[in-house]
């Protein structure tokens, strides 16, 4: 898939950031059963973080959730959503699938359908080529998310393969438009600090208030 196509199916003015701030809410008790609720502790040196936020990221950094196979099949779903072209890296390039791993361990609702989805697209994988999905061709790999990548246009029985893509096509594209990588894709600068030059000239005169106006 081509970049440009990649991103009209995303939607980017419907991106999930809400992934990242559930996972990133000061205020909120952890869901992972990896770690117990976290006690008030004294700020750390690392600005704006609490030392009981570092030692949990840490932790959930410590373990690992996905197998080999299931991390190769998630990084080539996430390629073939964001693929690499000629303006900046593909999804795997950003770090995209050592995100979702961080989150399915953050945000652990996210493990059942995302562990059984990529079951689902083995079997289904299995059924038409013979193989698991990551040892598909990649015409054969195109094959079978065409067939769930797009809601509209499938049928019934691709229903829980549509589930699992979208939940994968909104993690993937959360973890590439957050990443620098992302960033730098839409051009996004986020602001700058002593940069500020007034307002632009074309917006004065677009208010009656430029010189030229």
């Amino acid at each position: 898939m081509k970049r440009r196509e990649s991103l009209k199916a995303i939607g980017l003015a419907t991106l999930s950031t809400g992934l990242l701030l559930d996972g990133c809410n000061q205020n909120k008790a952890p869901q992972s059963p990896l770690a117990p609720a976290p006690q008030p502790e004294a700020a750390t040196t690392e600005a704006g973080r609490q030392a009981h936020e570092i030692a949990r990221d840490k932790e959930l950094h410590a373990v690992t959730f996905f197998t080999p196979h299931e991390m190769a099949t998630i990084t080539i779903l996430a390629d073939i959503i964001i693929p690499r072209d000629e303006k900046s890296g593909s999804a795997s390039d950003a770090k995209v699938p050592e995100f979702i791993e961080f989150i399915a361990k953050d945000i652990p609702e996210h493990q059942l359908p995302l562990r059984g989805g990529l079951r689902w697209l083995d079997v289904q994988c299995a059924t038409r080529y013979g193989q698991p999905f990551a040892a598909c061709a990649p015409p054969q790999q195109l094959e079978i998310v065409t067939k769930i990548a797009y809601p509209q246009r499938a049928t019934r029985d691709m229903l829980p393969g549509v589930a699992f893509f979208n939940r994968m096509r909104d993690l993937t594209a959360t973890g590439f438009f957050t990443s620098k990588m992302g960033m730098a894709d839409i051009g996004y600068v986020g602001n700058s600090p002593n940069r500020w030059a007034g307002v632009p000239a074309d917006v004065l005169r677009q208010y009656g208030m430029g010189e030229n106006s």
